[in-house]
């Protein structure tokens, strides 16, 4: 990409995790580009879809959150790593506001921007899933779809204003579901 191509990317998308972080997922791709000082072809040419635009806005986080589901995998007794995924996906479902029904309608459709994303995120909590599972720690009678659904279900939920508050026992209740035993109250 030329220097100035370069340029215009990385400003584009500044200013498009500020619009995000005011309007959500919902946000104009024409007030985008307005705020940004680029015309709407600028805008197509680099993100030809709002799919495009918030994979390359939330890509690194989801690499992260990725890397965060190996370190799991190795690190933490298989149930714990469980709960920690679940606390990590809804940091950044809340972090990320809109973006979980994105990734729900991405899933499944390997021509959206975000597939590739979503199936790194599936597979990660396949991989968490089946290591608790091969210990007997996990409900043998689900798989890494099942735990996706939730995933983006509870995702979707806190992103509610009145769930929100109650995030944290929410969690709490699906994983404990998922580990088939209680895990300490939080209310």
């Amino acid at each position: 990409m030329r220097a100035d191509a370069r340029k215009n990317y990385d400003h584009i998308l500044t200013v498009a995790r500020d619009v995000v972080a005011e309007h959500g997922v919902n946000a104009s791709m024409r007030d985008i580009a307005r705020r940004a000082g680029v015309g709407p072809a600028t805008l197509l040419r680099h993100f030809p879809t709002r799919e495009a635009l918030f994979e390359a806005l939330v890509c690194s986080k989801l690499d992260a959150l990725t890397q965060k589901a190996d370190e799991l995998e190795t690190s933490t007794r298989p149930d714990e790593a469980i709960l920690s995924w679940f606390r990590e996906w809804i940091a950044f479902a809340r972090a990320q506001k809109g973006v979980v029904a994105m990734m729900a309608a991405a899933h499944t459709n390997p021509d959206s921007a975000l597939y590739a994303s979503c199936a790194a995120v599936h597979s990660a909590s396949a991989r968490l899933l089946a290591r608790a599972q091969g210990e007997g720690r996990a409900r043998a009678d689900m798989n890494g779809d099942d735990l996706f659904g939730l995933m983006l279900a509870l995702g979707w939920l806190v992103d509610l204003p009145s769930f929100a508050p109650r995030a944290d026992h929410l969690i709490d209740i699906v994983t404990s579901a998922i580990l088939g035993k209680p895990v300490e109250q939080r209310c």
